[in-house]
C-alpha cells in the first residue's frame, strides 16, 4: 500500500471516527433513537409488525436489520414481526412495471401494513420518490412512520412521527450511522420484550 493508499484510508477511518463522535454527542439523535425503540417495543407487544425498506445501500440496510429481528441480536429468543419491503422480486417488477418505479413500496405497505404497525423508510437524501410515497400511505392507514435519513432530511420529516437525522451529509457516511442506530434499536427492543433474568433471581 502506496502512502496515497494509506492517506485515504485514514481520512475515511478519521471522517468515520468525528461522525461517531458527533452522533455521540447529539442529543437529538440519542433521543430519536429511544423513542424508535419505544414505537416498535409498542407496536410488536401488542401483535404488530415493523416494515423496513430503502434502496441501494439502504435496501442492504433494511433486509440487515429485518435479518436482526427474524433472527437474533445479543442473545437467543424469539424471532419478532419484521419484513422488509425489498426482497420479493417479483413483487418489485410486477408493481414496477405496472404502476411505475415511485409505487414499489407504497403498494407493499398498503397492501399488508395495518394501523399500529411501524413504517422505517430509509433514505440518505430523504427524497426518495418511493420512500416519501411509501410513507404517505403508511400515515393515511394509521402505521407509525419513522425515517432513518442524513443531516438535512429532504422532505422526510414532515411524513415522519419520529426522524433519526445521521448528522453528515455523505452517503457512506450516512449509512454507517443508520445501520449502528438501526443495532442499537434491535437491540433495545430485544431487550424490552425479552429482559435476561438478573443473575441469583
Amino acid at each position: 500500500m502506496d502512502n496515497r493508499e494509506l492517506s485515504f484510508v485514514e481520512r475515511e477511518i478519521e471522517e468515520s471516527r468525528f461522525v461517531v463522535e458527533a452522533a455521540a454527542h447529539d442529543p437529538a439523535f440519542k433521543n430519536a433513537i429511544e423513542r424508535i425503540g419505544a414505537a416498535c417495543t409498542k407496536a410488536l407487544r401488542v401483535g404488530g409488525k415493523i416494515m423496513f425498506a430503502g434502496n441501494g445501500g439502504s435496501a442492504a440496510d433494511a433486509q440487515h436489520l429485518a435479518g436482526e429481528m427474524i433472527s437474533r441480536l445479543n442473545y437467543d429468543r424469539a424471532p419478532l414481526a419484521a419484513i422488509a419491503l425489498t426482497v420479493d422480486t417479483s413483487v418489485l417488477t410486477a408493481v414496477g412495471n405496472d404502476y411505475g418505479y415511485e409505487q414499489i413500496f407504497e403498494r407493499q405497505v398498503r397492501g399488508v401494513g395495518r394501523a399500529g404497525d411501524v413504517f422505517v423508510g430509509i433514505s440518505t437524501s430523504g427524497r426518495s420518490p418511493n420512500i416519501l410515497r411509501a410513507l404517505r400511505a403508511a400515515r393515511e392507514m394509521g402505521v407509525v412512520t419513522v425515517g432513518f435519513t442524513g443531516r438535512k432530511g429532504g422532505d422526510m420529516p414532515p411524513l415522519c412521527d419520529f426522524v433519526l437525522h445521521a448528522p453528515s451529509d455523505r452517503t457512506p457516511m450516512i449509512q454507517q450511522l443508520h445501520i449502528m442506530a438501526g443495532h442499537i434499536i434491535c437491540g433495545l427492543i430485544e431487550s424490552h420484550l425479552f429482559p435476561i433474568p438478573a443473575k441469583g433471581v
